[in-house]
């Protein structure tokens, strides 16, 4: 028989079963079937596979650690072959292969032991039992702290409370502390017996706010302000010391607060588990924190609260490793009133913080500075969301403009997003720009978003994105998509050259778009720029040049000049956005971050640098397109009205470039002096295109009394496009010119 190296028990070996799986083992068999499902065991990293890593344990055995077990991306971890690391045995297979775990602790210190699984000597031990020295094996960690609430599980770098009795009364060992007797070693590894006890069993003279702290359970009173407290004979004032509610303060205090027990209330940020403590990060207005509960090792304590709850929490500011960790001792959920204050309290705090300066446009533009209301509203959104710590996903259109405009806010955001986390790849994490084929963001797309973002609330304990919409979203056949996000309240903010339609204007938190047809000629991109520089005004000079990008003609004469202060002439920008609506069609629903970085911000990409080069592939590519459909005009006239028709399905390349929308912006820019309207018709799509005011919608309402069985409907009153049955072209091509003629004439 020996004891347990943690907490003294006797145990056939050297570790018990509760604290099994704080140590580490070092493995000395050959065998896979020789390891022990659930122990933690030191690897090395034997190389990567598209699904995961293999990870050598020991000289023999090799285990696959799954992509799907890690708490990050594959892609982002930074091990190396022969690296060393830590995961635990999750199943041993039939056939030998060993599934692995991921470990949140990666360095050997992090675990509370370590000792060796050689299956030839039966029961694990001690390094130093190899060489017999039994006095070195006893002294190492017996007198661990049972009641440590650090994340990782081990002992504590500050005092560590190794008897627990009444509350009068504690005896504490420092790091400093050194016994040279055995008959202290005994005691103390005594002590971390009856403090493991203590940790799951409440005795009968603990009060309850002990045992909200062990278990958490019992605390509610104490959090509340309420008595939930047992007071025994022996300690007659203990009830007038547990009614003294602790001060409430504010994060940003607690570097003075250290030995204090003091009370906080915010929202939980996270909640996660460790082998030992459950810790949870609260944020009130001022910062956040880690709190660590203790119910029993590897138990979840409080397990009614959870991420994005306001709650309030009692506890002991303690400095661990370098970090503030507040030891709680109770933790309520807030309900009613007492939410609603600190909520709204947090989100005062919060859009105090987030909101930009007062608007100043790129360049001098009416349109922006009527809307500066709305820019400096979802400008706070977006840096809202990243003081938050939730991702942002930009979601626009697979156009020159949407790509600009979203781009624009990549630009801005990525940078806060790298100040406010540590993790190298936060800006993965953290922020994602997602191309739409077209202007409308439907089911299909909204099903994919939901999806994604539940996975990574799931296993990566993500919150809810802000949805960023550009040069989409903005009529009301996005509407169905919108509301799919709201259920799961997720937020949503738009930016579009149209107006916004008012149920749309309902269904999002936050809009910048022209109001009224009459409102002057802008393009996404503009406000979008106009957005980002208010999001991060250290990036203003980058976003420059942009607005000038997104125009196809007539653009502004100051955003020219903003264009050619920043270094693009007009060459350049035409070539800029040339290449950009070329590479947008490309690989569509990619964001193609790098390389449209390079296409946008490239320094010195004069003549035949990057964009110049691609830039002549698009011109290429769309002057070919061009020569063949304007040999297959078909320009009808009614009642005075011509309007031009192209067959794209017999006289445009399918599946190449350049796609549909771009060929007939190109056609209509082309031949608006001679025709009033080009419409482009294929077997179940029809496109129109005309410098008058067409609603689409009212042309298909129009349409659809004369070809009532032809399944008529507008499905992007943003591009101008309508659907149909494919059996009713011809009759839906016919009725749809007719009613062209008469909204032009």
């Amino acid at each position: 028989m020996g004891s347990c190296i943690i907490c003294g028990k006797s145990v056939d070996g050297r570790i018990c079963d509760l604290h099994e799986e704080d140590v580490v083992f070092e493995f000395r068999g050959n065998q896979p079937d020789q390891l022990t499902v659930d122990r933690y065991y030191r690897g090395t990293v034997d190389g990567y596979a598209e699904f995961g890593v293999f990870v050598d344990i020991g000289d023999s055995v090799t285990g696959l650690l799954h992509r799907s077990e890690l708490d990050q991306r594959l892609e982002s971890l930074d091990w190396e072959s022969g690296d060393t690391v830590f995961v635990q045995v999750k199943q041993v297979r039939d056939n030998g292969n060993v599934d692995l775990g991921w470990s949140i602790r990666q360095a050997e210190n992090e675990f509370r032991g370590t000792l060796v699984d050689d299956p030839e000597q039966g029961a694990p031990y001690l390094k130093e039992d190899e060489s017999g020295n039994e006095d070195a094996a006893a002294d190492d960690g017996s007198a661990a702290d049972a009641s440590d609430t650090d994340g990782d599980g081990g002992g504590s770098d500050d005092t560590d409370v190794t008897t627990r009795g009444d509350d009068s009364e504690s005896e504490t060992t420092t790091p400093g502390d050194e016994h040279d007797d055995a008959a202290d070693e005994t005691a103390t590894a005594d002590a971390a017996t009856t403090a493991d006890a203590a940790a799951t069993e409440t005795p009968a003279t603990a009060t309850d706010s002990d045992a909200g702290a062990g278990s958490g359970d019992g605390g509610a009173a104490a959090a509340s302000g309420g008595s939930a407290t047992a007071v025994t004979e022996e300690e007659p004032d203990a009830e007038s010391d547990a009614d003294a509610e602790p001060a409430h303060v504010a994060v940003e205090t607690l570097d003075d607060r250290v030995g204090e027990t003091v009370r906080l209330e915010g929202v939980v940020e996270s909640a996660r588990q460790t082998s030992g403590p459950t810790v949870f990060e609260v944020r009130d207005e001022t910062d956040s924190v880690e709190c660590a509960a203790f119910k029993e090792a590897g138990v979840r304590a409080y397990p009614e609260i959870d991420t994005d709850d306001v709650v309030r929490l009692d506890g002991e500011v303690r400095e661990r490793r370098g970090e503030l960790q507040v030891e709680t001792e109770a933790l309520v959920q807030l309900e009613g009133e007492e939410r609603e204050t600190v909520a709204d309290r947090l989100a005062d705090a919060l859009t105090a913080q987030a909101e930009p300066d007062a608007v100043d446009p790129i360049a001098a533009d009416e349109t922006v500075e009527a809307l500066s209301e709305d820019v400096r509203e979802v400008a706070t959104a977006v840096r809202r969301a990243v003081l938050e710590e939730r991702p942002v996903v930009v979601r626009h259109a697979a156009t020159a403009d949407g790509y600009v405009g979203g781009v624009a806010l990549e630009r801005a955001t990525l940078p806060l997003v790298r100040d406010q986390h540590d993790q190298h790849d936060a800006v993965y994490h953290y922020f994602d720009r997602r191309p739409l084929e077209e202007g409308v963001y439907d089911m299909d797309d909204a099903t994919k978003d939901a999806t994604r973002m539940l996975e990574a609330r799931e296993r990566h304990d993500e919150k809810l994105p802000l949805f960023v919409f550009v040069a989409a979203g903005a009529t009301s056949e996005s509407l169905d998509g919108f509301e799919l996000l709201d259920l799961y309240g997720a937020g949503r903010a738009l930016v579009d050259d149209v107006a916004v339609d008012p149920e749309v204007e309902a269904a999002v938190d936050a809009a910048v778009a022209p109001e009224g047809t009459d409102a002057p000629q802008t393009t996404a991109a503009t406000l979008a720029a106009n957005v980002a520089a208010h999001v991060n005004d250290g990036v203003r000079e980058d976003l420059q040049h942009l607005p000038a990008v997104s125009y196809w003609e007539d653009t502004p004469e100051a955003y020219t000049e903003a264009a050619d202060a920043a270094g693009y002439d007009e060459a350049a920008v035409r070539e800029v956005r040339e290449a950009v609506a070329l590479e947008a069609y490309y690989q569509s629903y990619e964001d193609k971050r790098e390389l449209i970085t390079d296409l946008l911000f490239g320094e010195g990409d004069g003549p035949g640098g990057l964009a110049g080069h691609v830039s002549e592939q698009f011109r290429e590519k769309l002057d070919a397109e061009i020569e063949t459909a304007e040999a297959n005009l078909d320009t009808q006239t009614v009642e005075g009205t011509d309007i031009a028709v192209l067959d794209t399905d017999a006289f445009t390349h399918r599946y190449e470039f350049p796609p549909t929308t771009l060929l007939l912006d190109e056609l209509h820019r082309r031949h608006r002096d001679d025709v009033a309207a080009v419409i482009g018709v294929s077997d179940d799509e029809l496109h129109i295109r005309s410098d008058h005011p067409i609603d689409v919608r009212d042309v298909a309402d129009r349409a659809r009394e004369w070809v009532p069985n032809a399944g008529l409907t507008a499905t992007s009153a943003r591009d101008g496009k309508l659907e149909y049955i494919a059996g009713e072209r011809s009759a839906v091509l016919d009725t749809v010119i007719d009613v062209v003629a008469d909204e032009v004439a």
